[in-house]
């Protein structure tokens, strides 16, 4: 009698794993959408970037730069940083997870805030790590607690600044009250995902931290302001011997060639930059006094959305996603009453704001 087949089994705690759920793109019956529900830059690509992009469709049987040369050296100059000192990779998901990989395992500890970024607590899984949560004050990274959950299995503490979802962050000297409270052998990982947004006096993107310090890394990503989220490219400034662990862990082609045409070209473009960062700044602060006049709670924000209060925020998204208005709900994210809204063109948010008076009027 043939035994009952078994199959693979993966590795404990894997199944466990709540897999990312990214933004709703697609309404069934609707030909016009409006898709603010991943923060994408409402500018799209800049068209230096679509143009090397284009240039590229002659030469898809090359293999790319595995070492990202010119970018790095790109992003240097731009930056003021040290081009052996940057490590490109497929979107800051991509390196977040490699530096989980590398530096925890069974039996260590990822600590993140309450409302930090869902790739923190899915990285820690993947590597057999235990992912932490350390409590919010005000929707706010709190540097005392996080330091209150720092123990010895602490491996990793990962802070969003500015945040996603809540767009709040911590100033220069919060970060480096938090850096001055690890242990040497805790890395902090500070992720600059929204920084071209920030226009704050007191904030830093922790590229000071990474060149003053052995245990700080900075990631970065071009899939906000410079608009590729569609080629997944993004970059970590760490301390050498990160750097050397980075590369040998991650794959010898991690990038692509139009990725890094595309964001060559997207570095040389900052008026389009600049742009995308005016436009953000006044069409998001016209948006959340919009919003209120509505009795729409909003929270304040540094980055490209908005995160909105709701007494039923299901109900609300649904409405919205019935007139072709995608948004993000909060639940995974420990905020099931609110809904992040990304900023996008005037026209959009105009159509939102529409949207949710005619909601709210009929006792939504």
């Amino acid at each position: 009698m043939a035994s009952a087949r078994q199959t693979p089994s993966p590795r404990p705690g894997i199944l466990e794993i709540a897999p990312y759920v990214g933004g709703e793109a697609h309404v069934e019956g609707v030909e016009r959408v409006i898709r603010l529900a991943s923060n994408e830059n409402a500018l799209g690509a800049s068209p230096r970037a679509m143009e090397a992009y284009r240039a590229l469709a002659g030469e898809l049987h090359r293999y790319p730069d595995g070492g990202a040369v010119a970018l790095r050296e790109a992003l240097a100059e731009l930056h003021g940083l040290e081009p052996g000192r940057i490590v490109c990779g497929a979107g800051s998901d991509e390196l977040i997870s490699l530096l989980v990989r590398s530096y925890s395992g069974p039996g260590d500890e990822v600590l993140y805030s309450q409302h930090g970024f869902l790739m923190y607590p899915i990285a820690a899984r993947t590597a057999g790590a235990t992912p932490v949560q350390a409590p919010e004050s005000n929707l706010t990274a709190d540097v005392d607690a996080l330091l209150s959950e720092v123990g010895e299995n602490t491996k990793l503490v990962f802070v969003a600044n500015p945040n996603n979802p809540t767009g709040t962050y911590l100033n220069e000297d919060e970060l480096r009250r938090l850096h001055a409270g690890l242990p040497d052998q805790t890395l902090l990982v500070i992720d600059s995902a929204y920084a071209e947004y920030m226009e704050a006096d007191d904030y830093d993107d922790g590229a000071a931290l990474v060149r003053d310090f052995d245990n700080v890394v900075m990631t970065r990503t071009f899939s906000k302001i410079y608009g590729l989220a569609a080629l997944r490219l993004g970059w970590v400034y760490a301390p050498q011997p990160i750097v050397d662990v980075l590369n040998r862990v991650r794959g010898p082609f991690n990038v692509t060639q139009p990725a890094l045409a595309a964001g060559l070209a997207a570095l040389r473009d900052q008026d389009h930059v600049a742009a995308s960062r005016a436009h953000n700044s006044r069409c998001r602060e016209r948006f959340a006094e919009q919003a209120r006049d509505l009795g729409i709670a909003v929270l304040p924000s540094a980055a490209n959305f908005l995160l909105l209060g709701f007494e039923d925020a299901e109900d609300t998204r649904l409405f919205l996603k019935r007139r072709g208005i995608l948004t993000r709900q909060m639940s995974a994210y420990g905020l099931p009453n609110h809904l992040r809204v990304t900023i996008g063109t005037d026209d959009e948010m105009d159509a939102v704001i529409a949207a949710l008076s005619e909601y709210l009027g009929e006792g939504g």
